[in-house]
């Protein structure tokens, strides 16, 4: 019997906090800051969270000893890290007084920016280096090093790289970590550099830190798991400077499910955490970014969802549960039975064959309209189009309302009795208010007595927007009883005229010819 191997584990280190900051407008206040660490450590499980640069505020230093504190207490000591600089004591004197343990320093991983930036041979740079490790290391501090601009560097003289390496390998070290701080690597170029680095310097443990400037970071990603690399840094919702950082939630699908790699993180806190930093730093992701988008688990074609019917054909391994997400079906001018059956199924409504076809009708006017339609809206438009079907003896063919502030509104009304198309204006308190005076004119030659209106009442769906279709409910006092009516629009007006014309056909019927026209009663709204 063959006992098969445990999966290989990949080590996320998130950096949302430090270079995730670096996002332009983006400042987490000591608050967020502590909320989303501890939100990345106790509820995403991510295994190491970079929080902050040293000496940058006394509110970072405030944010970061908060951080670390918490972490100590509950058993995520070590896991919090800080980024620092070759300065000697000024980073880890810094980030000691805040009471983190891992210090990150920054070297030059590029000959250019040794020689221009920081004005100093390799020599020279390691001379500083080693002093400021040592220091550190008496301080208690775990040391990483990152090889700022290593790509470039690598790819312009691999050999001030490999030297800078060699130079800091017997030091203490912990992780190197490789930057593609430019996003400039593909793939390919990715593999080979990393497998220069690890045949060169086969015992020593290496990170990688990409960008997405080329849009290639999650390619990058993989080809860096593949080609030896354990540790990935990454950023909730791609934030970082320029393009960003690789998305921590695109790393952790690509490497479960391509690279079939073992991680530590709860796929089903995801979303959560994507909506908590989106809140907090102000930036909001695109509706169809991957895994947290808002529409990526939505069907909009009518054939995908016949066939997700029929027997899920359009359901991938990528599927809405794993991230405590569901699947909808999306409403509009290119929704087919399907796309209404799985709502109405969502919903718990049943409707015949007859009625499906009416609703669906009904959706696809709308979304040809450009009309966004939710499933929330599904029930106000199954309610006016079921309660739309009684026979039309009035029919309105133009309505032109005009409304402003602190004067009396105008209505210019057209409709159609029985065939014959009658017209007038009225003015009122209100847009519907001028609609029922003209709308008045035109019943009194009928001899239609309009009862008297008892309540109006206008309800958006949950969570609509401005543009959502509304309901409005009108109650009417009738001779021996009431009658409630709805109308349907996204414009509220419009939808309390519905209301009221639905109940005109409903009473036109019961109301004789040359009956004494009654005193009645409008209300402004």
């Amino acid at each position: 019997m063959t006992i098969s191997a445990s999966p290989r584990k990949i080590v996320l280190m998130d950096t949302t906090l430090r270079d995730g900051e670096q996002t332009q407008g983006v400042s987490f206040s000591v608050n967020e800051k502590v909320s989303i660490a501890r939100a990345l450590l106790q509820t995403l499980g991510v295994d190491r969270i970079e929080v902050a640069s040293a000496c940058v505020s006394e509110g970072e230093r405030e944010a970061v000893s908060r951080i670390s504190s918490w972490a100590e207490e509950n058993g995520y000591g070590g896991r919090v890290e800080v980024l620092g600089f070759i300065d000697y004591r000024r980073s880890v004197d810094w980030i000691v007084s805040a009471g983190c343990r891992v210090v990150n320093l920054l070297t030059k991983g590029s000959e250019k920016h040794c020689r221009k930036q920081l004005g100093k041979t390799l020599k020279q740079h390691l001379t500083d280096i080693e002093r400021t490790v040592d220091y550190a290391l008496s301080k208690d501090l775990a040391v990483n090093a990152y090889l700022e601009d290593w790509s470039n560097g690598y790819r312009d003289s691999p050999d001030y790289v490999f030297s800078l390496v060699e130079g800091m390998s017997g030091l203490g070290i912990g992780h190197f970590m490789l930057p593609d701080t430019l996003g400039a690597l593909s793939p390919q170029e990715v593999t080979e550099y990393i497998n220069g680095m690890r045949e060169r310097f086969p015992a020593l443990q290496f990170d990688f830190h990409p960008h997405n400037d080329y849009g290639l970071a999650t390619a990058n990603v993989l080809a860096a798991v593949e080609a030896g690399i354990d540790c990935i840094h990454c950023t909730v919702n791609c934030l970082g400077e320029r393009a960003g950082n690789v998305s921590l939630a695109e790393v952790a699908v690509v490497l479960k499910d391509k690279a079939g790699v073992e991680l530590s993180i709860d796929e089903t806190r995801i979303a959560a955490l994507s909506g908590m930093v989106e809140n907090f730093s102000g930036k909001w992701i695109a509706a169809n970014t991957p895994v947290t988008g808002a529409d990526v688990f939505t069907q909009t074609a009518g054939i995908h969802a016949d066939g997700d019917l029929k027997g899920n054909l359009y359901v991938s391994r990528l599927s809405p549960e794993r991230f405590d997400r569901r699947r909808t079906y999306a409403l509009g001018k290119m929704s087919g039975k399907a796309s209404l059956i799985n709502n109405l199924d969502e919903l718990g409504i049943s409707l015949t064959g007859e009625e499906q076809a009416a609703v669906l009708k009904r959706i696809v006017e709308l979304g040809d309209s450009k009309h966004v339609i939710t499933a929330d809206d599904l029930p106000f438009i199954i309610a006016d189009v079921m309660e739309g079907r009684e026979e039309q003896h009035i029919r309105l063919l133009n309505c032109y309302i005009n409304t402003g502030l602190n004067v009396d509104s105008t209505a210019s009304v057209r409709v159609s009795i029985n065939g014959e198309e009658l017209q007038s204006s009225g003015a009122g308190n209100g847009g519907f208010d001028a609609f029922m005076d003209a709308l008045d004119k035109i019943l009194r030659s009928r001899d239609f007595v309009m009862p008297e209106l008892l309540d109006y009442e206008v309800h958006i769906p949950r969570g609509g927007q401005t543009d959502a279709l509304t309901e409005c409910f009108i109650t009417w006092r009738l001779s021996e009883r009431t009658l409630k009516t709805r109308g349907v629009d996204s414009n509220q007006v419009l939808a309390a005229v519905k209301a009221t014309l639905r109940m005109i056909n409903l009473q036109m019927p019961a109301q004789p010819r040359n009956s004494p026209p009654q005193d009645h009663q409008t209300t402004a709204y």
